[in-house]
């Protein structure tokens, strides 16, 4: 076997050497033969011919011979493409067009098939990715809640079916101390975090047992970002401390810079620290969630099944045990990759199915032109097949050059696409997940050779069957000159399909752009223009404060901020930004039975604010009054509620003057005014949402306890004119003059807030509509190319009904008419695929349905214009005919 592989490998590459081989043994066997019948008394000339009729043909004996090698048809193949660059490179300008096409097609699905390669393909970067899942609480008013540490303990100790669970929250620090003081991003993780994701640091070690827990030495793990901008990237850091919040911490460890744990919130941290260390005196209470949510490692061959049976034993001992607060109270288990991917997967594959029609437009394009260039070769293969060769052959020949254009293409769309991949991962919305994943890799291009070739057999195989069941008789006869109906006709099907297929995008497109401009005019329930919001830090020393020195602290904040120039109002604001972030409560109206637990009562979103706060915002007062500065720490408890609230609660009655339990307390608020509601979840969710209810509370009754939390991070929303740069700078002199270490941080204007929850459907519409654009391109060029076909083809005829009589207006007419025929076709089926496939943009569209007849209105008649258009030039070329020509010629 191994001698016959290396004489087979030999015949395929020392062709020539063999080939020479085989000559000179075919003449020895011939020679020998010769001999033997000039011994026999035969003259030399019979004796050659005898001896050629016992090798049965010497040419005829070489094929079989090459046959035996095996390799012939690569021999052919070979064949076929020297041919078919010889061809090819005779008809440069066709080449080039139809490589440009094929390129554009290409390139476009290689870019996003890079996307979403990156994004939805590529294994999760840990080992067994498989194994990992994402946990939270199952609560009656959220699928997916956050949980409460204590249960979390009991989820760790109780369960069965996983090697090991961790929790994180989201949480910034001040650091001070390593030049101007700084805010972080970080991360409260439980101690085995890292090694169940089986991350392994740059420097250093990660959080061992006990760490995490409360009155253990402060230590820190710090990321890739901080070490290099802060620490010189020295591996000696390790044993160093930071200062976080006026606390010194030791660092531990570095994490490595490809660490990155796509899940919201993880981005760009800068220090991770155990969760046991947050002083936070609620962490101990299993009524309170605080944000923390889970990820876990199954135990090997534990199917997700088995865990969630597992997890809802785990969850019902919690149940009986502490009713109060964990009744109803289950866990959502969801593998990690989904919850990574889940939000954005229905849109990617949306525009996959896009680009597909981009490129299906490009293919119909390309064997439109192999379809009219089949009429100028249609002698040469009728001589071909004329002289013996079979159907198959030539076949065969016309699909190598089919493949070649389309794998031309290709690597020309790979360059397009290293462009185009760059561009989309700028355009790309900040909370796409895992985008550092996205970039051109063995899968994209084996994604894209394939495509190629897929895509040369499809557009060539038509042509190449048309051409090659020719009437040998008639061609022959014509020299090529003749014309096809057959062919004519198939050329209009494809251009059909274009049109149909551009249609289907340009109202993908269309509703996009509908869904966009209704989402605008949605009323977010309060005025974000020239009001901008921004974290603010107190000094690290006011944690150690008393409540009364805070809040001292605050109302000069407040004035300080409300005085800068250019400031018409301003306000503190504390756990809820609307459409930003959120926060909510349970309460119970009082009069009516407490609920028997935590998870019975009602949870309404809670925003703890200013008394200037409405103005800044712009939101409506609808009954009552709204806090002032007498609503203090020394004052009754007061509450204001949004008319959803009032609706909800009190449908019918007098709203102001209730009272209600919030928190669980004993104590109740009073009512004393309602306001318009906020879009808290989105313009387009927000109606949607499980928990719409809102109340406010008088920033001045926060409990003492809460106060150094509040010195940590709370929000600032103002209300100016002028530059936002302008009057962050002022601000921060003033807050500095006021907390030396004071910080501001994360600067946002609330227009910027709200439109970066529409970041995504403008990334789906803007790619949506370039590739509706490209397709509306590409299907005008098919229109135009074979009108314009058509048009050179009937020369001599439209000469001659000019000849006759008929007027400029007739024969344009006549063109017109031909390319309108093809459009209304193509837009009567492509309304049909849109009626069935836009349903599928269900999930992004608002305001808008699937069907929406404006938007297909609007497409076809700019559809019918483009193509009308595209009609005209070839139109105009045939008006300028002269008839006596075309009769000399007839």
């Amino acid at each position: 076997m191994l001698s016959d592989l290396v004489f087979r490998l030999r015949a395929l590459f020392r062709r020539r050497t063999v080939d020479r081989e085989l000559d000179d043994e075919l003449a020895f066997h011939l020679d020998r033969q010769i001999d033997k019948h000039l011994r026999a008394g035969h003259p030399r000339d019979e004796a050659v011919r005898l001896a050629r009729l016992d090798l049965g043909g010497v040419e005829a004996t070489k094929e079989e011979c090459r046959e035996a090698r095996g390799v012939g048809p690569i021999d052919a193949l070979v064949q076929d493409v020297r041919y078919g660059l010889r061809v090819l490179g005779k008809s440069p300008g066709f080449t080039a067009v139809a490589v440009l096409t094929l390129t554009l097609g290409i390139g476009a699905n290689t870019a996003l098939f890079s996307v979403v390669n990156g994004v939805l393909l590529h294994p999760l970067r840990y080992p067994q990715p498989g194994e990992l899942v994402r946990l939270h609480a199952k609560k009656p008013s959220f699928e997916t809640g956050s949980i409460s540490y204590p249960n979390f303990v009991d989820w760790q100790r109780m369960n069965r079916t996983f090697s090991a669970i961790a929790v994180s929250r989201g949480y910034s620090f001040t650091l001070t101390g390593a030049g101007d003081a700084e805010k972080l991003q970080g991360q409260l993780v439980s101690a085995d975090f890292f090694s169940l994701l089986g991350v392994l640091p740059l420097a250093g070690r990660t959080f061992v047992e006990g760490e995490d827990l409360a009155g253990a030495a402060p230590v820190a793990l710090v990321g890739a970002g901080l070490w290099r901008r802060k620490l010189g990237a020295s591996p000696e850091v390790v044993g160093k401390t930071l200062v976080l919040d006026g606390r010194a911490y030791t660092i531990v460890g570095v994490i490595a810079p490809t660490f990155d744990l796509p899940i919201e919130g993880f981005a760009q941290t800068d220090v991770y620290v155990p969760i046991g260390q947050w002083d936070n005196r609620a962490l101990a209470n299993r009524a309170a969630g605080l944000g923390l949510h889970g990820i876990g490692r199954l135990k090997p061959g534990v199917t997700l099944a088995q865990a969630r049976a597992d997890m809802d034993i785990v969850t019902r001992s919690l149940a009986a045990s502490y009713p109060e607060v964990d009744k109803d109270v289950g866990a959502a288990i969801v593998p990690l990759e989904e919850a990574v991917v889940a939000r954005i997967r229905s849109s990617l594959l949306l525009l996959l199915g896009a680009v597909g029609f981009v490129l299906l437009i490009a293919c119909a394009n390309v064997a439109n032109l192999l379809l009219a260039r089949s009429a100028v070769r249609a002698r040469e293969l009728a001589i071909r097949l004329a002289l013996g060769a079979t159907r198959g052959r030539a076949l065969r020949q016309l699909l190598t050059e089919s493949v070649m254009l389309s794998v031309a293409g290709g690597a020309l769309g790979v360059v397009l696409a290293a462009w185009g991949t760059h561009a989309l991962v700028q355009a790309l919305p900040p909370t796409l997940p895992r985008a550092d994943a996205i970039g051109i890799d063995v899968r994209v291009l084996a994604f894209t050779t394939v495509v190629s070739i897929v895509a040369g057999i499809l557009f060539g195989l038509a042509p190449a069957i048309k051409a090659t069941r020719p009437n040998l008789a008639d061609t022959l006869r014509q020299g090529g000159r003749g014309t096809s109906g057959a062919r004519h006709r198939l050329q209009g099907v494809l251009v059909v399909l274009e049109v149909a297929m551009a249609l289907v995008l340009l109202v993908g497109a269309g509703l996009m752009l509908r869904t966009l401009s209704r989402l605008w005019d949605v009323d977010p329930g309060f005025q974000p223009r020239r009001v901008t919001a921004f974290g603010l830090a107190l000094s690290p020393a006011m944690r150690m404060a008393s409540p009364e020195a805070i809040r001292a602290l605050l109302g000069e904040v407040d004035a300080a901020v409300a005085g800068a120039p250019g400031v018409e109002a301003a306000s503190l604001s504390w756990v809820s930004l609307p459409m930003y972030a959120e926060d909510d409560t349970m309460f119970w109206v009082d009069g009516r039975p407490r609920p028997p637990s935590v998870h019975e009562m009602t949870p309404t979103l809670t925003y703890i604010v200013g008394p200037d706060y409405l103005r800044t915002m712009g939101i409506p007062l609808l009954a009552g009054r709204f806090f002032t500065p007498h609503d203090d720490e020394r004052a009754r408890d007061v509450v204001v509620v949004d008319d959803v609230f009032a609706r909800s609660q009190f449908a019918g009655d007098t709203v102001v003057g209730k009272r209600i339990h919030l928190d669980g307390s004993d104590e109740a608020a009073e009512i004393v005014g309602v306001v318009g509601h906020v879009k808290q979840w989105g313009l387009d969710k927000d109606d949607t949402s499980s928990v719409r209810a809102q109340a406010y509370r008088p920033f001045r009754q926060l409990a003492d306890g809460a106060m150094p939390l509040v010195a940590t991070g709370m929000d600032v929303v103002v209300r100016s004119r002028g530059g936002t740069a302008r009057l962050v700078e002022e601000l921060r002199g003033r807050i500095q003059r006021l907390s030396s270490d004071g910080v501001i941080y994360e600067v946002h204007a609330m227009e910027g807030i709200i439109s970066d929850t529409l970041a995504a459907r403008r990334f789906s519409m803007a790619v949506l509509a370039a590739f509706a654009a490209l397709a509306l391109l590409l299907a005008s060029i098919g229109i135009y190319g074979v009108i314009a076909y058509v048009v050179s083809q009937r020369t001599n005829e439209i000469g001659i009904r000019m000849a006759l009589g008929a007027g400029r207006g007739h024969v344009l007419r006549l063109v017109l008419t031909q390319g309108a025929r093809l459009a209304l076709a193509g837009v009567a089926i492509g309304v049909v695929l849109a009626l069935a496939l836009t349903r599928l943009m269900g999930d992004l569209l608002y305001g808008v349905p699937a069907t929406d007849p404006p938007t297909f209105a609007a497409v076809a008649a700019g559809l019918i214009l483009v193509a009308l258009t595209a009609c005209y030039l070839p139109a105009r070329r045939a008006l300028r005919v002269d008839p006596v020509l075309a009769l000399r010629h007839e």
